[in-house]
């Protein structure tokens, strides 16, 4: 069996929704320290739906597709849903990544987290 499956290989070399957005209104940063990986991730909501998202990842293979993958799983969603994604949908949704690169989705879960929060506190904020 191979190490990474054909959806890792191809969110990894054809990542989706890399970049930045200048005015999200939602940005969340995340990293491992252990592994090195860092993920930044931007959203931009509009009527409590994720117009769009990108994502900056240092990282390894697997980071850069988890990241790219969690961007395609609430892209388009409403922000409950967007809230709900855990690492194991996004593990799922790459047909499976190796017990000892879990953390790569769970980084991708956490930085959606951070920039959901991020976005919760601008509208507290009323920005």
């Amino acid at each position: 069996m191979a190490l990474y499956s054909e959806k890792v290989m191809d969110h990894f070399r054809n990542p989706r929704n890399v970049g930045v957005i200048e005015d999200a209104n939602g940005i969340g940063e995340v990293g491992n320290a252990k592994c090195g990986d860092i993920m930044k991730m931007y959203l931009k909501i509009e009527d409590d739906i994720v117009k769009d998202v990108k994502f900056e990842t240092f990282g390894c293979g697997s980071a850069i597709a988890s990241s790219s993958m969690a961007t395609e799983l609430i892209k388009g969603k409403p922000v409950s849903e967007a809230m709900s994604l855990t690492n194991k949908a996004v593990a799922e949704a790459l047909d499976g990544l190796p017990a000892y690169k879990m953390h790569c989705s769970v980084l991708a879960e956490e930085a959606i987290q951070s920039a959901l929060e991020d976005y919760r506190r601008r509208q507290e904020a009323g920005e």
